[in-house]
């Protein structure tokens, strides 16, 4: 797909991943009032008559728009985070479908795996079991979008691709303890433990399970890839092939923002799914392979967040 002279929605394009997407389009050619972003509430997409103009005289979607959280938010709200992001697709690939769009990106996620996936995740794995009941709701709502992709493309030959990114991190994260991932939440521990001089900081879980991150620039670079270069029908998995467990992970932001007090493991809080790390061959083939490591990529998302502190100050 040329994306030049394209008109594209954005939704969730003022959030963490869409602003990158945005400037990667831009990059790419895509005017930026050719970038169409709704914003909530006044484009509120679990309404279908919202989702019905936004629409209107669009080439092109990209999907971002999500309800998410770690793992202390998915348990405490399951019910909004499988309703609002099933409504959401469901309404907006149908309306998208009746509007004539050309083509549709629908982003997924990694929670939609079974539970005891064998690790590197392959896509053809993802029906071999239920997602880990911490973020089950979520991962099916999101996998169910996969179906509604496969059986538009069936039916009505329409272009819906689905990507499935590791969990990401970057500067412009979420930051709130009370939702956050892991990477935001301990950066944030540490970086204000040690500027306050705490003496210690609580993690959740045992630090056994194992996890793959994504830097959020590369994972919007492989999203315009994918919407310029990918038109199957098979889910596509980003990651950066680096499977790391959650206690070097601390051990790594501990020694990056200088806290040097005690890391408390609070083992009574949940793990989650023991294993997570991603086969991405199958991105190799439209040009996608992650480019920032882990260490580049936290060290440029604690700078971020220690300026934001102070700005904020």
């Amino acid at each position: 797909m040329d994306l030049k002279e394209k008109k594209i929605l954005v939704t969730g394009g003022d959030g963490f991943l869409g602003r990158f997407v945005l400037e990667e389009l831009e990059r790419e050619g895509v005017r930026r009032r050719d970038m169409i972003v709704p914003r909530f509430p006044e484009v509120d997409l679990r309404r279908w008559d919202d989702c019905a103009r936004a629409v209107e005289g669009v080439d092109a979607v990209v999907h971002l728009a999500a309800k998410v959280g770690g793992i202390g938010y998915n348990r405490r709200n399951p019910a909004t985070l499988f309703y609002d992001n099933i409504v959401m697709g469901a309404h907006l690939m149908e309306a998208a479908r009746q509007g004539g769009v050309e083509k549709f990106l629908q982003v997924g996620t990694v929670c939609a795996y079974p539970k005891e996936t064998p690790v590197p995740f392959r896509e053809e794995r993802l029906w071999d079991g239920y997602p880990e009941e911490t973020n089950a709701p979520y991962g099916v709502a999101k996998k169910a979008l996969l179906v509604q992709a496969q059986a538009y493309r069936q039916q009505y030959g329409m272009n819906v691709i689905f990507i499935l990114p590791v969990n990401l991190y970057g500067p412009g994260d979420n930051f709130d303890l009370e939702d956050s991932h892991v990477i935001p939440a301990l950066i944030r521990k540490c970086v204000d433990a040690a500027e306050s001089g705490a003496g210690e900081i609580t993690v959740w879980g045992s630090g056994r399970p194992t996890r793959e991150f994504l830097y959020v620039e590369d994972c919007a670079r492989g999203l315009v890839l994918a919407l310029k270069n990918y038109d199957d029908p098979e889910p596509v998995n980003f990651g950066s092939g680096q499977e790391i467990t959650i206690r070097d992970l601390v051990e790594l932001i501990v020694g990056l923002t200088g806290f040097e007090g005690e890391v408390r493991w609070d083992a009574d809080r949940p793990d989650g799914q023991m294993r997570r790390c991603l086969d991405t061959s199958r991105a190799e083939v439209f040009g996608f392979r992650s480019e920032v490591g882990l260490k580049e990529g936290l060290d440029r998302t604690i700078h971020w967040y220690r300026t934001q502190r102070r700005q904020a100050e």
